[in-house]
């Protein structure tokens, strides 16, 4: 037996191998409930398929009452955005996150999109302040906010307008 058989055996054991600990991981998550794409869709419903922003605050937060929130962050946007197809957004929360106060979701809508909900980041607080940061698509200028669900399920937002000169949402 040669050098080459041996690393070729090898390979194809460790390749194996690690396509069975991935089925088997994979097989666990979803058979304890843990995914979160299932989950999440199931905790927040559908959205219609040109909902207004009051749906979407009602179909996520119920009736709950949503405060200003400038004081637990800030949100960071473009005052003009050139191209609606990549407008960064910046979220810093300044919270020092203990188990008992956290900030547990942060939800970004765009008012006048199609579907407002363009994001929603779950946090722990083993994070520290975090910071999110992401690019989202936007149809026409808008009204951009960000919704912090605290893990008491109190509910803060801040909000930014946006000007888009050429939307990014096609249609």
């Amino acid at each position: 037996m040669n050098v080459f058989e041996i690393a070729i055996r090898r390979r194809s054991v460790l390749g194996a191998a690690s396509r069975i600990a991935g089925v088997a991981a994979w097989a666990g998550l979803f058979g304890a409930g843990l995914a979160l794409p299932f989950s999440a869709t199931a905790a927040i419903g559908q959205p219609e398929p040109e909902e207004k922003v009051d749906a979407t605050l009602k179909r996520l937060f119920g009736d709950r009452k949503i405060q200003d929130g400038a004081s637990l962050m800030k949100l960071d946007t473009q005052l003009i955005a050139e191209n609606g197809s990549l407008v960064p957004i910046r979220l810093e929360i300044n919270l020092d996150p203990t188990p008992q106060k956290h900030v547990k979701t942060v939800y970004f809508i765009a008012d006048k999109n199609r579907r407002p909900m363009s994001a929603k980041f779950n946090l722990s607080p083993a994070l520290g302040r975090p910071t999110v940061e992401t690019n989202v698509r936007l149809g026409e200028s808008t009204q951009f906010r960000a919704v912090a669900e605290m893990n008491d399920g109190a509910l803060y937002e801040v909000k930014n307008e946006i000007k888009v000169t050429v939307g990014g949402c096609g249609g």
